[in-house]
Order: structure tokens, then sequence, then C-alpha cells
């Protein structure tokens, strides 16, 4: 017995090895040192680009992964033209309880080991799985996961794997225990991920992904014409929007009146930023000169981006928070890699009836699926410009759903106005357009205005749904008509 185990921890080791040899890069949370251009016909890429996706209920085709495989393709900087390189702060949220008052959301679990055994020393460990391949970049010393137990069950699990407890929350939207383990070891995520699959009471494990804001480079709001919404009858009066972004400056006369709530998942860091939420919430219920598409509608801001980024952990705390605000719709100007976690969240946050709105992305036609975008129940929003011409920088896809003005459009700013350009706007205008068709007829349900979308839209490009325009461009009068 005693030589078993010496053989099967020396498969882990060099396992553990093989993992680390992987550039350091790779298991980094600062900003990308360049745009790594991903072609998604290049075979050594194109697996780790998430080019093609699987079924388990995602938009697109099937998926095939290399198995080890470690390979993180470029964030998408796209706040700031040409960023400075800077060290990315790795934003902390306060760990929060769930209220009593809020609806359950179904849990989702996944089959594990059974629980409990002795607790062993971490070089003792025998992973069940293979060490897991994890693609997008990714804090290096922290893994998430969800956790079947009590407070007593943390500390247990994390003594038993070598693991520090960071921050760990009831999650509305996943329906259960929400964990951030750290890693002081300097053991790669992988190898972690793969060992504690072997803890039944771990249900979901997953990397503390990154997330990017989607603005691009940076003259009339040309959108009320080009999606048939008139700027006179235009309303979301009343209608509960929550805007996952950065900071915002709500001394601007253009969010006069505008913010319900506002709530800051990353407490720990400074606010220095406060353009891109700014705009976010003015194009989707601004006010006086620079009217946004729903005026009247009760936006709810969950500022949990800084410098351009966030971590997986604090935009679930931001999630949950919109949840338990009774919107309607939330709106998510950003992209990362797919984190099976957001997932469970985003089909939670569907079953409670909530509409929900993701930029397609800003990394070029070669780049990889654009999450949430690319899951399923979410509307992938591309942008185009004046003439209905596609933004060049736009994502491409099968999970791309909608096209709706994004490139030069004026909107309110932390410095008063700006000119902005990105699918994170085009994601705003139609976060508004559908707030005007919940204002019109409260009863609609999720479905029905992705269904209504769907059919009434203005075709663009190759005949039908393509991966550029999705079924085209927005037309929310024809939308509004189409009601059945």
């Amino acid at each position: 017995m005693a030589a078993e185990a010496v053989i099967r921890f020396a498969a882990i080791l060099a396992a553990a090895m093989t993992i680390a040899a992987v550039p350091a890069s790779a298991q980094t949370n600062a900003t990308s040192p360049g745009r790594t251009k991903i072609d998604c016909n290049n075979a050594a890429n194109a697996t780790a680009a998430d080019c093609a996706k699987d079924n388990g209920g995602e938009k697109g085709g099937s998926g095939a992964g290399q198995p080890g495989a470690v390979f993180l393709p470029a964030l998408i900087v796209d706040l700031f033209p040409n960023p400075a390189e800077s060290p990315v702060p790795v934003p902390t949220p306060a760990p929060r309880q769930d209220p009593g008052t809020s609806p359950a959301v179904p849990a989702d679990t996944q089959a594990g080991a059974a629980a409990g055994g002795p607790i062993v020393s971490p070089t003792d460990l025998i992973a069940v799985q293979p060490p897991r391949a994890v693609a997008g970049d990714f804090v290096p010393d922290e893994v998430l996961v969800t956790v079947d137990g009590d407070a007593g069950a943390v500390q247990q699990i994390a003594a038993s794997f070598g693991l520090e407890v960071r921050s760990q929350r009831q999650s509305r939207l996943l329906g259960t225990t929400l964990v951030r383990f750290g890693i002081p070891d300097g053991r790669p995520v992988g190898i972690v991920l793969a060992q504690l699959a072997a803890d039944g009471r771990t249900q979901r494990r997953e990397p503390n992904h990154i997330y990017s804001l989607q603005q691009a480079a940076g003259i009339v709001n040309y959108a009320f014409e080009r999606i048939a919404l008139d700027a006179k009858q235009a309303s979301g009066e009343n209608v509960r929007v929550a805007v996952i972004d950065t900071g915002i400056d709500d001394t601007n006369p253009a969010l006069a009146g505008v913010i319900a709530g506002q709530f800051d998942a990353m407490p720990d860091v400074p606010i220095e930023k406060r353009d891109h939420g700014t705009s976010v919430d003015g194009l989707i219920a601004g006010v006086g000169a620079l009217e946004g598409m729903a005026p009247g509608a009760r936006i709810y801001h969950a500022r949990a981006f800084e410098g351009g980024k966030s971590t997986m952990d604090v935009i679930l705390s931001a999630l949950d928070w919109a949840a338990e605000q009774d919107v309607r719709i939330i709106n998510m100007s950003f992209v990362g890699p797919k984190n099976d976690l957001l997932g469970v969240a985003c089909r939670n946050a569907r079953a409670l009836g909530i509409v929900l709105i993701a930029a397609a992305g800003n990394n070029g036609p070669k780049a990889p699926y654009g999450y949430p975008a690319a899951f399923d129940g979410v509307i992938a929003v591309t942008a185009t410009d004046a003439k209905d011409g596609l933004m060049p920088q736009a994502n491409r896809g099968a999970y791309v759903f909608i096209s709706a003005p994004g490139v030069e459009m004026v909107a309110p700013s932390g410095a008063g106005t700006d000119v902005v350009t990105g699918t994170s706007f085009a994601a705003a205008i139609v976060s508004g357009a559908i707030a005007n068709l919940i204002h019109a007829a409260p009863d609609r349900s999720a479905d029905d205005i992705e269904k209504a979308l769907a059919a009434t839209a203005r075709d663009l490009g190759p005949k039908g749904r393509d991966n550029d325009f999705g079924y085209g461009l927005l037309d929310i009068k024809a939308a509004g008509a189409g009601k059945e």
C-alpha cells in the first residue's frame, strides 16, 4: 500500500510540474502585454479560444477540447485606447448575507465523491479528475467553489486541501454558498480544481476569471432613428434596470433623478474611473440634453469594475444584488472567458424573469466567444454605425443575437460628455429599448421579448441570421407592435 501511494503521488507531482512549466504570464491577473490575435482556424489555439462551442446549454455548435492544454487568450482591454501597462487591482467583495425575504431559486449542483474522511496534507492529495486546462485570464492563486455545508464544512475543506478562506457568502442566484479559496502554496489553479473534486461537498469548482469592459477607441445620437424609436414618445417609466459596470458620476446632469440605488461590489478598491458606467446609464435612461432610450427608467447601479477589469467573484456579488432589487433588465457591458458559475447565475436570473443583455465583445472577427453574451438566455448585442455598418472590432459568432447603434455616439461621461464606441454602448441601447417594451406592456415575459426582437429585426448582411449581425438591426417599433 505504501509503495502504491508513493507511485500515485509521483504521478500527481509530475502533472503539477507539467502545468507549472507554462510561462509565468499564463498565471497572472495583470493586464496582457499586448493583444494576442487568436485565429480560430489555427489548431494550436482553437481549443483555448473556445471558437466552437459544446451543446451544454449554450449557443453554437459542438466544441473539441485538447486535454491538458493550458492557454490564456488575450484579455479584451477596450476601456481606454492603448492602455498603459499597470498592475490590475484584485477586488475583494464584502461578505453579505442573503436576506431571508428573497424568493428561492433552484440550486444547480453536480455529483461528487462522498464527503467525509480524515484531514490530510495537500502533498498527500489524490486528484480524482485530470488537472483542469484553464482558458482565459484569471487570478493565479484563487479558486471559486460552491459548497454544500455550513461554515464548519468550509473551514474543514480549507484545512483538508491546504487552502485559505478569503471570502464566503450565500449566493441568491447560485442557490448555495460561494467560497473564494486562496492557494497559499503556489499550486496551479488547474491542479487545485482537480483535487477539490474529491470532496463531495464541493459542487462546482471554477477559476476566479477576469472580465473586461467593452469600449472601443474613443454626431448626434442617431440611435433613436436607427432602431425606430420615437424620441418624443420614448419612456421606460418605473421600469427597473440594473447595470453592472464602473463607478458613476451621479452629479452629471444627465443622471439627475435616474439612479434609484447603488451597490459597491469592490469597496476596498478606490474609484478612479467613472466614464464607462456614466455613459451606459445615460444611454439607457439619461435626461435633459443627452436623453437616453428609456427616460423615466429606474437604474440600479452596481460598481464592479476598476481600470476596465473585474473578477468573477465580484461580478457574481453584483449580480446577486441586482436580482435582489427586483429588476426586469440587467445590462452587462463586459466580456470574459467562459465560467460555469456565471452560466448558472445567468440561467437562474433568467428563470426569475429577468431580461439579460450583454456586449458581444470588441476583440475582432477571430476572437473567442465572449461571455456572458454567449450563454443561452442572454441577448448578445453587436454594434453598428450610423449607416448600419458593422463595427470592425466586433466579435463574430453564432451567439451574436442582435445589432444596435454603438459607433461614435455622444453620451454623458465622468468629464461631462464624450463620443463613445463599442458593443458596451450598443448593449445599453438595447437595454433602454427593451425598457420601453416593458413599460408599454409590463406583462411581457423575457421569452416573449426575445422572440419579438428576433422576429422583427431588420436583416443586415447575408440573408437570415448570420454571425456578424445576428438577426439584424433592432426595430423596437415593430417589436412593440408584434406583441401576441
